[in-house]
């Protein structure tokens, strides 16, 4: 070793450190497309790194689960306080095909139906669809006064509340079990199960805000891709004129000495 001051020739450069790169130049945006059944089908993007040697982009995006509320799908304000969960099921050039994968109430709501001097009767089922879906829906409901009740407080035995808990799962057993998943997500969507359910129970003890509060899709069958398209293209309007409908001829009633001819 020379004898002598250390040149620190080692020693890097003040000049040489990494220049910043934007981390949003090696990303790139992906559309989400919703099911056919909702009306808006372009719901929204999503980021997701570009592809780098075995970083597949199309890979990291399947299973990212977004939530969107159900006035924003359907055009349709009375129904902001209800969420529902998109699955990324499938990558189609820069569109993402999203199927469903479960249904939430916004916590607002929730706490705008919880009151004191009430009873709150909850109720969860699993079921599986015919196509194979293992689906948990839970209920909620809440008891209320009787017509013309001078007591401050309506709570229910339990007996009763065993009794309209009994009712839900009856009532969501068969709500699950009867189509497969792309059926009960439209009677969820838009019938009035809830209501229906309070019909039922009002024999046992008058019930009001009934909700199916929440729904998880817990297991799912293999991945198959033409079921997917038909989540997608089921209820596209067909293309092109056609037509308008022909209104039937009217009957000409006969002259009287032309042999029924002109």
């Amino acid at each position: 070793m020379a004898i002598g001051k250390n040149k620190r020739l080692t020693k890097s450069k003040k000049g040489s450190r990494k220049k910043a790169v934007d981390p949003f130049l090696k990303k790139e945006w992906y559309k989400l497309i919703a099911p056919s059944m909702f009306a808006v089908k372009d719901c929204g993007k999503t980021l997701i790194t570009k592809t780098q040697g075995q970083k597949i982009a199309s890979e990291y995006l399947k299973g990212r689960v977004v939530e969107v509320s159900l006035a924003d799908l359907n055009k349709n304000e009375a129904v902001g306080w209800r969420k529902i969960k998109l699955c990324v099921e499938d990558v189609q050039g820069f569109n993402c095909l999203l199927n469903f994968h479960g249904m939430d109430m916004t916590r607002d709501k929730l706490c705008s139906l919880i009151r004191k001097k009430q009873s709150i009767i909850e109720g969860s089922v699993d079921c599986r669809t015919t196509d194979g879906y293992i689906v948990r829906l839970f209920c909620i409901a809440f008891t209320k006064p009787q017509d013309n009740q001078i007591k401050a407080t309506c709570y229910a035995k339990s007996a009763q509340i065993r009794a309209i808990r009994a009712k839900m799962t009856a009532h969501m057993t068969e709500l699950g079990t009867k189509g497969d998943l792309r059926s009960l997500v439209k009677e969820l969507i838009s019938a009035p199960i809830g209501e229906q359910i309070a019909s039922a129970a009002n024999s046992i003890f008058p019930v009001k805000d009934c909700y199916i509060r929440k729904v998880k899709v817990l297991k799912k069958p293999k991945f198959d891709v033409t079921e997917l398209m038909e989540w997608h293209n089921s209820e596209e309007t067909q293309a092109g004129d056609v037509g308008t409908p022909v209104e039937a001829p009217t009957e000409e009633e006969n002259l009287a000495g032309s042999g029924g001819r002109l």
